[in-house]
């Protein structure tokens, strides 16, 4: 189906029409439509056109109001203050509209028609190595980033750029060449191993081998002739090195199963999926003059990047020992994503203290021709999460708190908020189970996406799962609420009627359910899910108060009243499930 008109664009084109009618020499200026508190909407359009034609703008706001044709959109139109147009439309305008996008699957939010193919970089954990908060926010904000681009229409493609390459494997498997069974295991029960296990197993094996390669100078020596071995590609090497990437994912893989969040093994391109790049992406850096020698290493500098000294702060390539840095791998992943997965946009979802890092090596990517004007780079950057003290989160211990233990302790106690509710609405425990799950992690992405992403945000469990206030728990219950309407409604059926007076808690919450596709497609364009969550908690806000206001079971109101109340909730449940959808949210049936 085609998408469904707003009642804004719609208002939109008649007062285009009417400027056109009016004022022919202002065919194309934008009336500057917005929702107002004081009508439906306000055009502020005519200010600056009254300026640019030296006329009266009530004069002008005037003549083309009297230019718009009576119609069964418009119900009022006032000129107020020095030229604005409050403008008021018909309750009947109001239902047809919605009608129309409880018609359609997609609840009538439109494709993007400049539509291209994003590769989205997040989610990026460190093989061997435990995930912490600090893993949280790129996880989550760059999930919901995709399922937002590509419900408006755009090809994305995931990308998990784990730290699967370094000089600290060359530790590992050195200590494992010398204690060969120290990756052995099997589940106690003879099925697969759990997360928790491979964590265990590859923690214990990091400690040894640290331990060994601090206390040991013959230990260290052979270590460091294992990278040489490691990046020379030496097959029995190779394979080691295999062995801790496998169990690392099984880990990996049970954490973001806890997040809910569906993560495929192909999308998983680690540093060392570039390795085979890095020296010709150093030659044509120095070759094009991108990059030059500087002390024996290979560096891009920049006017604008200096160090505390005052001296130019440039991007190492390539090291003086003929290593490569994070940046040779970085440029290697642009000219893959661009040359090979055909981007248009490479979107990286990233902590804001790696921005130099990053408007570095897009910088470089410029210069070498790698992005253009049909390629654009950008930086998702998000803040830090802190703790209620309002420092970087940590454990009373000092340390980083694990990114499993939080989200456990997430479910645990919204598995107490459910389970309180839940005799009441006869849950059994199994739904109880279930739906802890759902509003713990809930709790957690909502958090975090209802937050602008550039900003740090204090992580209060408490808040979280809390009833009231903007969480995902009200507008999970404010869900649950609705749906549960529909079981008392008897054989009273949604149904839209424009022929009906709508009460003010009617119409707030019909103009706000119309805006859903305009939300999305700023959400969209901008990488801000939190737009999309400010949104979805007004509605819910909104709903309440209608449901406060307007009865629609008991007492029992007309036949058609019921219908078209029944509708607003239809549409309002259907609006809440796909945006909290967007954000990876669960919405529960019955809460």
């Amino acid at each position: 189906m085609a998408s469904v008109p707003s009642l804004a664009s719609t208002v939109q084109q008649r007062l285009a029409d009417g400027l056109s009618a009016a004022l022919p020499e202002a065919a194309s200026a934008d009336p500057l439509l917005r929702r107002s508190d004081r009508a439906d909407f306000q055009a502020n359009g005519i200010l600056a056109l009254a300026k640019q034609l030296k006329g009266n703008p009530r004069e002008l706001a005037t003549k083309v109001v009297e230019a718009i044709p009576a119609n069964d959109v418009l119900k009022e139109i006032e000129v107020s203050g020095p030229g604005f147009l409050n403008i008021t439309v018909t309750d009947a305008a109001i239902v047809r509209t919605l009608a129309a996008r409880a018609a359609d699957a997609r609840l009538g939010v439109p494709f993007n028609e400049s539509a291209g193919t994003t590769v989205i970089d997040y989610a990026q954990p460190n093989v061997a190595k435990e995930m912490h908060v600090g893993h949280l926010r790129s996880a989550v904000i760059g999930a919901a980033m995709v399922e937002i681009l590509e419900f408006t229409g755009e090809s994305v493609v995931r990308r998990h750029h784990i730290g699967d390459w370094g000089t600290q494997f060359g530790m590992l498997i050195q200590f494992l060449i010398e204690h060969p069974h120290e990756l052995d295991h099997r589940a106690e029960d003879g099925g697969e191993v759990s997360g928790e296990e491979a964590m265990s197993n590859l923690n214990r094996l990091y400690k040894a081998s640290r331990a060994l390669f601090d206390s040991d100078e013959e230990f260290k020596t052979r270590a460091r002739a294992r990278v040489v071995d490691l990046q020379a590609g030496d097959e029995e090497t190779l394979a080691l090195w295999q062995r801790f990437v496998d169990e690392s994912k099984i880990y990996f893989y049970s954490v973001f199963d806890k997040l809910d969040m569906d993560i495929r093994d192909p999308d998983v391109v680690g540093e060392s999926g570039y390795n085979d790049m890095l020296v010709e992406t150093c030659r044509l850096l120095e070759e094009s003059g991108v990059a030059v020698r500087s002390e024996g290493a290979l560096c891009v500098f920049f006017d604008d990047v200096k160090g505390p000294d005052g001296n130019p702060t440039p991007l190492i390539v390539q090291k003086s020992d003929g290593g490569f840095g994070y940046a040779a791998t970085d440029l290697s992943a642009i000219r893959d994503r661009v040359r090979n997965l055909k981007a248009t946009t490479l979107l990286y979802v990233v902590d804001a203290r790696q921005s130099l890092h990053f408007k570095m090596v897009f910088e470089t990517a410029r210069r070498a021709g790698w992005l253009n004007e049909d390629v654009q780079a950008v930086q998702l950057a998000f803040g830090t999460v802190l703790g209620k003290d309002g420092k970087p989160f940590k454990t009373r211990e000092g340390e980083t708190v694990r990114l499993v233990d939080l989200l456990d302790e997430a479910v645990d106690r919204a598995t107490s908020v459910v389970r309180e509710k839940a005799e009441k609405v006869g849950l059994s425990e199994s739904e109880i189970v279930e739906n802890g799950r759902y509003v713990g992690i809930g709790a957690v992405k909502y958090a975090d996406l209802s937050t602008s992403a550039a900003r740090d945000y204090k992580f209060d469990l408490d808040q979280m799962v809390s009833l009231n206030g903007d969480t995902s728990v009200y507008l999970q219950y404010a869900y649950a609420r609705i749906r549960s309407i529909f079981g008392k409604a008897g054989d009273r059926e949604p149904l839209a009627h424009p022929e009906l007076e709508l009460a003010p808690a009617e119409r707030a919450l019909g103009l706000h359910l119309d805006q859903f596709g305009e939300v999305i497609a700023e959400t969209a364009a901008e990488y801000a899910p939190h737009k999309l969550a400010a949104y979805l908690y007004q509605l819910a806000s909104l709903y309440t108060t209608f449901y406060d206001q307007c009865p629609v079971i008991k007492p029992a109101p007309a036949q058609d009243v019921a219908e078209n109340r029944l509708f607003l909730c239809d549409l309002t449940a259907r609006t809440l499930h796909q945006g909290m959808a967007l954000l990876g949210i669960r919405t529960p049936e019955r809460l």
